[in-house]
């Protein structure tokens, strides 16, 4: 059964990826050009202010390397292959989670787990990371400290990952006292504690250049999260509804004697 969930997650996450593409592409695309132009016209301005010290100090200005990779090609067909991957990949990521928790840890239906798992993977894999280090376009941000910015980010998605799971079993603690209500809330806020603790601690990163657009800032973030709410969104009701037919399907197969 885990195989057939698996290639469903894929599926899902293939349509998820296609979908994602098309909002990247009329809405996020756009503001990447906008941020390329303002990153164009700040290096000319710096090359200009330094021609003339090069001139009298007589160094030759090297010829700027060739673009490996057009910006067509990558506004293009790789981002579509980047996020139809990237869809697969947690496609079937996300089926594996859903076949252990299925009728584990959980006695949802299949439609609903689906729909709350996704939503959890949204919050701890997007949203919780994306409120420390928000997504930032060209231009924007020191590119001596991207690595150490990225190693951040994957550790801010671990924690949350982990609180999660704590979180998650001090609910099944606290409801033999509270019930499932109250330990419910109990352990949102646990966690939420727990979340905002850590950011305070995690060093922060301010290297938005002197007149780079707000707006334009803005709306690059909004569609970086745009993206994600439409794949995770498809993600986890068209699993939910791939995972419960075939489920359906072998719960009324004849048990063989």
């Amino acid at each position: 059964m885990v195989g057939k969930l698996l290639v469903r997650g894929m599926i899902a996450g293939v349509v998820a990826g296609l979908l994602t593409f098309g909002f990247a592409r009329v809405v996020g695309e756009p503001q990447v050009d906008h941020a390329i132009a303002f990153e164009e016209q700040a290096s000319k301005a710096r090359e200009a202010h330094e021609h003339v010290d090069q001139a009298q100090g007589g160094h030759v200005h090297e010829a700027e390397e060739a673009e490996l990779v057009s910006r067509e090609t990558q506004a293009g067909f790789g981002l579509l292959t980047s996020v139809v991957v990237y869809g697969a990949a947690f496609g079937g990521l996300f089926a594996l989670a859903f076949a252990f928790i299925y009728g584990r840890t959980s006695k949802l239906p299949a439609r609903p787990l689906a729909a709350w798992l996704a939503l959890a993977a949204f919050m701890a894999l997007v949203v919780v990371p994306s409120i420390k280090y928000p997504a930032t376009p060209p231009a924007v941000g020191d590119p001596e400290t991207i690595g150490y910015r990225t190693a951040l980010f994957f550790l801010m998605i671990a924690i949350s990952l982990v609180t999660m799971v704590f979180a998650l079993k001090m609910r099944k603690v606290m409801m033999r006292q509270l019930g499932q209500w109250n330990a419910s809330i109990a352990a949102g806020l646990l966690f939420v504690v727990i979340i905002a603790a850590v950011q305070l601690a995690l060093p922060s990163f301010d290297n938005v250049p002197d007149g780079f657009p707000a707006a334009l800032l803005w709306k690059f973030r909004v569609a970086a999260m745009g993206m994600q709410v439409i794949m995770w969104t498809t993600l986890g009701l068209l699993f939910g509804v791939l995972a419960e037919n075939k489920l359906r399907d072998l719960h009324s197969q004849p048990v063989a004697r």
